[in-house]
């Protein structure tokens, strides 16, 4: 199994309405979450590690996440409120505004995270569940606890406006990026990681150098680049696609990259430490095969395996 680490929550998506008026409709969602959804569609076998509420929404959550065939076993369940998140979009690009405070999300702690099974093989972590605290500070201590030896894949998805103190953000994002084996990062994430380095290679040279095996980054329209463990690169071109936003790309893209080294029987610690450029290639082709469906309907709607 592959497990999840962080948020769920719902987006608030606008939407028309017959009187003319702009209303909210509300999706399940959150980085994470759409992830372990897009593993589940794409037919791995998949759980989620999350604070969820026991409130309409988190029941909106836990249904969402069986009905695309993840394992809700490891939820936290409280009657703290759901994280919502409130979406603007502009010419197919989102922004948001996120209510946080106290929810069953964010305030998840160390002492009730639960025992994983010999079964979990690998261990994915990301979204603002990284900034936010003090659930950043537990995914870290998860991560010390049970990654020694599990696959650790790791997607910063870098929020430094939902840290209280970007200096220890900075800090405990380094440190659970050096325990990792594989990390995603988009461009923009890495020139935030690695400020001190000029160019893309070079900085996502850096990054590798801090500890993980394998280091991807995305680039939009111009496709993804992944470095090897020795160093050498691999590129593929980014799907064509009509794009009606990009909601959810970056998570469905890290689902088809894991789903396919998990096919491949590659999604474990040792074997991402010495992958090959063919296997990467075939994982990041399926990837940005797999993020052009999102990219190509409205908000976070991963692919079923059948529409591949």
């Amino acid at each position: 199994m592959i497990l999840c680490c962080g948020e769920a929550l719902i987006d608030m998506i606008p939407t028309g309405t017959a009187s003319g008026q702009d209303a909210f409709a509300a999706h399940s969602g959150g980085a994470v979450f759409n992830t372990a959804i897009a593993l589940g569609r794409l037919r791995r076998k998949v759980g989620l590690l999350s604070g969820v509420s026991n409130d309409l929404f988190g029941t909106q959550l836990a249904t969402a996440l069986g009905d695309s065939h993840v394992a809700v076993d490891y939820l936290v369940r409280s009657d703290r409120p759901t994280t919502l998140a409130f979406v603007k979009l502009e010419n197919g690009h989102a922004s948001y505004a996120f209510y946080d405070e106290n929810t069953a999300g964010r305030m998840i702690t160390t002492d009730v995270l639960p025992k994983i099974t010999p079964d979990v093989g690998a261990l994915f972590f990301g979204g603002i569940s990284l900034a936010c605290e003090p659930c950043a500070d537990t995914y870290a201590a998860f991560l010390d606890r049970e990654g020694a030896e599990r696959a650790v894949v790791l997607d910063p998805n870098i929020r430094p406006g939902f840290a209280p103190d970007e200096g220890r953000y900075r800090a405990r994002l380094m440190a659970m990026l050096a325990r990792a084996d594989m990390v995603k990062v988009s461009d923009e994430d890495l020139a935030w990681i690695m400020p001190d380095h000029a160019g893309l290679q070079a900085q996502a040279a850096a990054l590798q150098a801090c500890g993980p095996a394998v280091v991807l980054v995305t680039r939009g329209a111009d496709g993804a680049i992944g470095l090897l463990p020795d160093g050498d690169m691999v590129e593929v071109a980014a799907e064509r696609a009509d794009v009606i936003d990009t909601v959810g790309a970056g998570d469905t893209f890290n689902a088809g990259v894991m789903a396919r080294l998990d096919e491949m029987g590659l999604m474990t610690k040792a074997a991402l430490r010495r992958l090959g450029p063919e296997d990467l290639k075939q994982a990041l082709s399926f990837g940005t095969k797999v993020a052009a469906i999102t990219v190509s309907r409205a908000g976070a709607n991963p692919p079923w395996l059948d529409e591949l």
